[in-house]
């Protein structure tokens, strides 16, 4: 019987082995099958996440532009001003004038509704929703001067005298009040400031309001001259109460003769409303209401036109007219304007002052621009005598009226 101990062993694998194998191949497809998916669904809910609070700033933003479009679609309110309150029902004007008696929003604090307060009314039914700051007109609020001017007395060649009276009207009693309460007199109220045209009277008041530490409000006349009634006179009394409130304040109205000329018996509204404003502006110089720490300065090359109420002391306590400058004052403003300028030594202001008699502040800087511009156009370094003799021709011919003096020069 041969023997099988030197025959090939085979190995065969059981049924139950290759199942195991078969179940793990499965089994770790299923664990990336299922990372994969568990990724998938982290992401998912990410993105779910953030479109839910996409969705809710959406709907935020249109609960906001309805509630806008509401607002916008909302009638408008009315301004008015509470005359007296009676329970719980006020009596306003409206901004037409007209006098009501209506119910008020119980939410508001009886204590701030008091007669002259600013209420806003509803359209309809004309009851007060609420009640307004005191707010002023913006050309009252806009007057006040935030940067001063760079003018100083020393730039006023000629005005030693009327820069004396301006100054102690002024200053002096801003900054001694004490010394008229101990004299037992009341400080002047205000300064008008008369002359001719060019003469320096706005600048003096711009000098005025560099050298002080008072607030500085400052407009022209015709800015106060409204349209509808009673405008005028509410802008000035809204210009004073703003100076009471910023005092130390000094106001300056250029051009006062645009609301201060004679009353007459005018038949149209426009000059009566002008006449109202004026009624207004004598009320705040000289009435029952204290102008405490408050100055008033004003100019006008008209002053014969200015209405004599208006002039009298208590209102205007000092007139300070600027005329046309001497020799001397001529003289000076030639060397306040030309004080920067390279000149020749043979410039000689005294000579230049003599033959510009007549001329104004104004015409004898155009005159130093003139010469610049000459002294420029030539190529030169510095300015000549006969530069400024140039220059003085040029405005005479202009002063007197000759042919070819359009705007296409510095002067006209």
């Amino acid at each position: 019987m041969a023997s099988r101990a030197g025959s090939p062993r085979k190995d065969k694998t059981t049924p139950e082995s290759s199942q195991d194998i078969v179940t793990a191949q499965v089994l770790e497809e299923l664990r990336e099958q299922y990372a994969l998916l568990s990724d998938d669904a982290k992401q998912l809910m990410t993105e779910k996440m953030y479109l839910e609070n996409e969705l809710n700033q959406l709907k935020k933003r249109i609960n906001r532009l309805d509630e806008e479009i509401r607002s916008l679609r909302t009638p408008p309110y009315i301004i008015g001003n509470v005359q007296d309150v009676i329970g719980e029902k006020v009596v306003v004007r409206s901004s037409n004038g007209t006098i009501f008696l209506v119910s008020k929003n119980p939410r508001i604090d009886s204590s701030k509704m008091q007669p002259g307060a600013r209420v806003s009314m509803n359209q309809d039914t004309l009851a007060v929703i609420d009640i307004l700051d005191e707010a002023f007109d913006p050309l009252v609020s806009g007057a006040e001067i935030i940067d001063k001017p760079n003018i100083k007395y020393s730039d006023l060649g000629g005005l030693d005298e009327q820069i004396r009276e301006v100054r102690d009207a002024i200053e002096l009693s801003l900054e001694k009040p004490e010394e008229f309460e101990r004299f037992g007199i009341q400080p002047p109220k205000g300064v008008l400031l008369t002359g001719p045209p060019g003469t320096g009277k706005t600048m003096l008041a711009k000098a005025v309001a560099n050298q002080t530490n008072a607030t500085f409000l400052g407009l022209v006349g015709s800015e106060l001259a409204q349209k509808y009634i009673g405008e005028g006179g509410r802008m000035v009394r809204e210009l004073f109460a703003l100076a009471r409130k910023k005092a130390p304040c000094i106001i300056f109205i250029d051009e006062i003769d645009a609301i201060g000329s004679k009353r007459l018996d005018s038949s149209t509204s426009g000059d009566r409303e002008v006449q109202r404003t004026l009624m207004q502006l004598l009320s705040e110089l000289d009435g029952f209401e204290s102008l405490e720490n408050v100055k008033v300065i004003a100019a006008t090359n008209r002053p014969e036109l200015l209405d004599k109420a208006l002039l009298r002391p208590g209102r205007f306590d000092r007139i300070v007219e600027i005329p046309l400058p001497g020799i001397e004052g001529r003289e000076a403003i030639f060397k306040v304007h030309a004080k920067k300028m390279p000149l020749d030594k043979n410039v000689d202001f005294a000579k230049l002052s003599i033959i510009t008699d007549g001329y104004s502040g104004a015409e004898i800087k155009a005159v130093t621009i003139d010469v610049g511009m000459n002294a420029i156009s030539e190529g030169v370094t510095k300015c000549k005598m006969s530069h400024f003799k140039e220059a003085i021709y040029s405005i005479d011919a202009k002063r007197k009226g000759v042919k070819n003096n359009g705007p296409d020069r510095l002067y006209g």
